[in-house]
């Protein structure tokens, strides 16, 4: 199984982006899905995440600005950033948990990241 982070790039403060992940292997299926932040000297943390119903959960930080969404038949979960900071800026993981074939457990799989710049 692999994840496939795109949509990185420069953008001015206040400018917007859409992160996508597409997931790809021998999957049954994806359950939950999330996305994640590193800034420059921080540890990763959790943006946002959402279920394979669509139920979803935001970091104060994301709340308003942020939206994630998911396509299951494409095994692809999204990030809608808007009103872009330059805080904002580092790179975004994509995480998943995805239960494939022959297994009765879901093992996490991470993407390779995208690198966000928000210049101010």
């Amino acid at each position: 199984v692999q994840l496939q982070a795109s949509g990185g790039g420069l953008v001015q403060a206040g400018g917007s982006l859409r992160l996508s992940c597409a997931a790809s292997g021998d999957i049954v299926t994806i359950n939950e899905m999330r996305w994640y932040h590193e800034a420059p000297g921080t540890q990763r943390a959790l943006v946002a995440r959402i279920t394979a119903n669509g139920d979803l959960q935001y970091t104060e930080t994301a709340k308003g600005r942020f939206t994630i969404s998911r396509d299951n038949a494409k095994n692809t979960v999204y990030l809608q950033l808007n009103s872009l900071k330059p805080e904002d800026t580092g790179v975004y993981y994509c995480n998943a948990d995805v239960r494939r074939a022959d297994y009765t457990f879901d093992q996490e799989y991470w993407g390779q990241g995208t690198l966000v710049t928000v210049s101010s």
